[in-house]
């Protein structure tokens, strides 16, 4: 089952943040960090937006309705963008 405490703890350790730097970043203290960590405290809806924006993940990742990798399509023609989609869907066929 889905735990956000244990995606955001995750998310932290592989951006190298500690508890304390991690809470001087978001203007919260360290047992609030804590706390989102062991669900006991939900963040804010500000919260977990500047998070997702932190760690560059979505909104529905950190709430456990997405697990997908994102690729980045910035910068593509739509004519690319379905190329990309064909070949994906291609090889889920297999």
């Amino acid at each position: 089952m889905f735990e956000l405490g244990e995606k955001l703890k995750a998310l932290r350790i592989q951006n190298h943040f500690t508890q304390e730097a991690l809470a001087d970043e978001l203007g919260v203290t360290k047992s609030i960090i804590s706390a989102y960590e062991h669900n006991t405290r939900m963040p804010s809806y500000d919260i977990l937006v500047h998070l997702a924006s932190m760690y560059d993940v979505s909104i529905d990742y950190l709430l456990g309705y997405e697990n997908k990798n994102l690729i980045d399509l910035s910068g593509l023609t739509p004519k690319e963008i379905e190329a990309i989609k064909n070949l994906v869907n291609s090889m889920r066929e297999r």
